[in-house]
């Protein structure tokens, strides 16, 4: 199909819809050369009308009217910028129902509804491209897709949410608490006036949704994420974890093991001697291994308006070629296994903890009893004199143990008169 001008709408104009317009305005002279055809913005859908016309060279490509898009024959490509549910997921079923092929970043939408979207696409033989819902700027899910399809994966993990790794790289490397680092997020931009999708986990669980399901090829929605957020962790936490030659980072990890998938997101205490230990500020990156690639990591920002604009364009021009070499729809819906999620209480892991305990003898060998009544063999103990009279900290660090058997014997340890406060539980990364 040989056509010259391809025509696409943009659904919202905010941060990433305006890196979109700006970056194909860059790309002008070079996309006749690169992809044989010329991309062309015919429509743009803004609430405000008077406020987006001083982004754009001509105002008529502006509308508030969805049906000038979904029923303009002219228009191949609509690129969802809207982000959340509804009215996104109408949009787009919409827009594939009438044959237009789609793109979009809206990673809340692919890990719920990622199926149903796919399952239209194939329908209407339309391209459903989504790189920029994970990771921004940073090329994954194609990767995953193409260049590493000759791998079957064992793991997809990483640091999928700039703003957690923002703040936790103040509280790092400038013993910053919690909320003085979410602050300072917050006054810099880098996390929203609510930043509780962040700060808990949950943009994080979305991003995880969607690895493991391009990975390991079954499906995985949010709902099937385990999820913690970062808002215990105290400065303290993070001095113990150097001590003991760790980092403490928000990460998305996705297993592909023989008894399913696992598939969670939590804070971790990872080596400061591993890769992603020194990824900083609000940059990602996502670590892979394959059974022929082995270790591959992919790096860069996570967010932001050009970087995440970087993987829509990508995406427009992949779209481009195939209209161009009449072969769209070549990859869709890769799950095509039915593999179960595990439970978080049926996984592996080992665990630092932070207690306060009576300070008398005898104290230490009734924990170490406790855990060994749930098969929770100890690997290190630490202890220090705490401020309280008569108390002491403890920090433990085990051995790999399931994790319903580990949280049973908290509930057990928790409940005993000896110890006055677990300051902080959390998983740490690796063997």
């Amino acid at each position: 199909m040989d056509k010259k001008i391809i025509r696409a709408a943009l659904l919202g104009f905010g941060t990433v819809g305006t890196g979109v317009y700006k970056v194909l305005q860059k790309q002008k002279e070079d996309m006749i050369p690169k992809l044989g055809s010329q991309i062309e913005i015919k429509k743009i859908l803004v609430r405000n009308l008077e406020k987006a016309a001083a982004k754009v060279e001509d105002p008529a490509v502006l509308t508030n009217n969805w049906d000038e898009i979904v029923n303009d024959p002219e228009i191949d490509i609509v690129i969802e910028l809207i982000g959340g549910i509804e009215p996104a997921r109408s949009y787009i079923l919409a827009a594939l129902n009438a044959g237009k092929h789609v793109v979009t970043a809206n990673k809340d939408l692919i890990a719920v509804y990622g199926k149903e979207l796919l399952d239209a696409a194939e329908v209407h033989h339309v391209d459903f491209l989504f790189e920029a819902a994970v990771a921004g700027g940073i090329p994954i899910i194609r990767p995953l897709k193409e260049c590493l399809a000759g791998n079957h994966m064992a793991e997809v993990m990483g640091i999928v949410n700039g703003t957690t790794n923002f703040i936790l790289t103040k509280m790092t490397q400038d013993g910053m608490e919690f909320k003085d680092a979410l602050a300072l997020a917050t006054e810099l931009g880098y996390a929203e006036a609510d930043p509780t999708a962040d700060i808990e986990g949950l943009d994080a669980g979305r991003k995880v949704a969607i690895l493991a399901s391009v990975a390991f090829n079954s499906r995985v929605v949010f709902d099937d994420v385990y999820i913690e957020g970062i808002t215990k962790i105290t400065a303290k936490d993070i001095k113990y974890a150097k001590e003991m030659g760790c980092d403490i980072k928000l990460l998305g990890v996705a297993k592909n093991t023989e008894e399913g998938i696992e598939a969670y997101v939590c804070p971790m205490l990872i080596p400061s001697s591993h890769p992603l230990a020194s990824v900083n500020d609000s940059y990602n990156a996502v670590f892979v291994n394959g059974d022929a690639v082995e270790n591959a990591m992919f790096y860069g920002r996570g967010a932001g308006e050009l970087p995440t604009a970087s993987a829509v364009v990508g995406d427009l021009f992949d779209i481009a070629r195939n209209i161009k070499a009449n072969c769209c729809a070549r990859i869709g819906c890769t799950c095509y296994k039915e593999l179960p999620v595990k439970k978080m209480a049926d996984t592996y892991s080992r665990y630092f903890m932070r207690l306060i305990v009576e300070d008398r003898c005898g104290v230490l060998a009734e924990m170490t009893a406790v855990f060994a009544k749930y098969g929770v063999s100890v690997a290190q103990i630490i202890q220090r004199a705490a401020r309280a009279e008569e108390s002491a900290e403890v920090v433990v660090i085990t051995a790999k143990v399931r994790e319903g058997d580990f949280r049973t014997a908290m509930e057990d340890l928790s409940g005993r008169s000896s110890v006055r406060k677990v300051s902080s539980m959390l998983r740490v990364y690796g063997e």
